[in-house]
């Protein structure tokens, strides 16, 4: 199955989710691991662009999925559904990575442009003219299809950082601007995973013979790095305390819409609340370079789903916004005639920091903008503050906690 080929609406997820709930017991934990090319990534969910995007939530996911299996037949499907929320938590909780990340691109693509080595290096590896035949072939996939296998993942940045002995922040920002369902905390953090940054001292080196085990023995790459010293980095990262909303405000309020969140039906909101909703795709603030077109496209899409869907559920009228800047947001929540805007709340990323910079811009003009948080996240953010080991620990209790086993009944989940 290509993932990419299906519409990124609602639908196309939930169909993808019933096809595949029935795979995602021992069969998923047995071929999880195969990388069987292009257009055959079978084994494996395919949820994540809709994941992502929020088309589809992680509990109504795990939920589907323990409908089918028990606890332990899919335990290896629900540790990963978890490892989202334990990326997107620990990079909430750490924010000065993401600052610290985003500081360094921005000077990393400064100083390509007056280093010839660093700028033909990196140039060789984005245009997959490395040599090293199954990073060259991921690289094309990657542009081709807007997406790779997460075990190609790992060895993709082991190679970029340790064999191609480029910067990870590039290599971060290559498939940060590429991958359809990229995400700013996954993304980041994974290359970090594999650098030995996340894990102090635990690096990730890829070798040749279990390439050629797991892709079938589609590839035989030479050269790779066997041995080489984790990244290390002089710089910390402080714990910082979540700030988490979840009561939706009363009286009117206008609706924003971003690509990061497309199930606006479930954010709490009183149908007759809602006056008014507007949309803002915000996929080009991921780089200061251009983005894939197939992020573009998928991420225009999703928002138009919601949109569509969110104005049918509301019998609200909606607005295509040209932007997600404070000038655009209090233009339109000024025709609305109402002072409150809510939005679903971002994870750390790119919408987060354009919501910031709006959210002064907006209280200038009287304008008062709300974040709500998912419940999801609340309960599974703040256990995301170390080792992934302490969140999965809380796995049974979380799932219990959030009715999310066949036959528990649904008041209170947190969709």
């Amino acid at each position: 199955m290509n993932t990419f080929t299906v519409p990124a609406t609602r639908a196309a997820g939930l169909a993808r989710l019933a096809q595949f709930a029935p795979q995602a017991g021992r069969h998923y934990a047995a071929e999880r691991n195969a990388d069987h090319g292009p257009g055959r990534h079978d084994r494996v969910s395919g949820l994540s662009p809709w994941l992502r995007h929020r088309l589809l939530t992680e509990d109504e996911v795990l939920r589907r999925v323990l409908a089918q299996h028990s606890q332990d037949a899919a335990a290896k499907f629900i540790e990963e559904v978890f490892w989202r929320g334990y990326f997107k938590g620990y990079l909430e909780s750490h924010p000065s990575i993401w600052n610290d990340y985003r500081r360094t691109v921005v000077t990393l693509l400064t100083q390509r442009s007056r280093d010839s080595d660093l700028a033909q290096a990196y140039a060789q590896a984005v245009d997959g003219a490395t040599g090293v035949d199954c990073f060259d072939a991921w690289v094309a996939e990657l542009k081709n299809t807007g997406y790779l296998h997460n075990h190609a993942r790992m060895w993709f940045a082991s190679i970029w950082i340790f064999t191609l002995q480029l910067p990870w922040q590039l290599g971060a920002d290559f498939t940060y601007r590429h991958f359809i369902d990229g995400d700013a905390a996954a993304n980041t953090l994974g290359w970090r995973w594999v650098a030995g940054l996340h894990t102090r001292g635990k690096h990730y080196l890829a070798q040749a013979d279990n390439i050629a085990r797991y892709t079938g023995g589609r590839f035989a790459p030479q050269g790779l790095v066997l041995r080489a010293p984790p990244l290390s980095e002089l710089t910390a990262h402080p714990l910082v305390p979540l700030a988490l909303t979840l009561k939706p405000p009363r009286g009117p309020v206008a609706l924003l819409l971003t690509d990061e969140d497309g199930l606006p039906e479930t954010l709490g909101l009183e149908p007759t609340q809602v006056v008014a909703v507007a949309g803002a795709a915000a996929f080009q603030g991921r780089s200061p370079l251009h983005v894939g077109p197939l992020l573009a496209q998928f991420s225009r899409g999703a928002l138009q789903d919601a949109l569509l869907r969110a104005s049918a559920h509301f019998s609200a009228p909606s607005t295509l916004l040209a932007g997600l800047d404070g000038d655009a947001i209090a233009e339109w929540a000024a025709r609305t005639g109402v002072q409150t805007i809510v939005t679903a709340a971002p994870a750390a990323g790119p919408v987060q920091e354009m919501l910031a910079d709006a959210r002064d811009w907006l209280s200038m003009r009287n304008l008062r903008l709300v974040t709500l948080n998912r419940r999801y996240d609340a309960a599974v953010w703040p256990l995301a503050t170390q080792g992934y080991s302490a969140l999965r620990n809380q796995i049974p209790a979380l799932i219990e906690r959030l009715a999310l086993e066949s036959g528990r009944p649904e008041q209170g989940t947190l969709l």
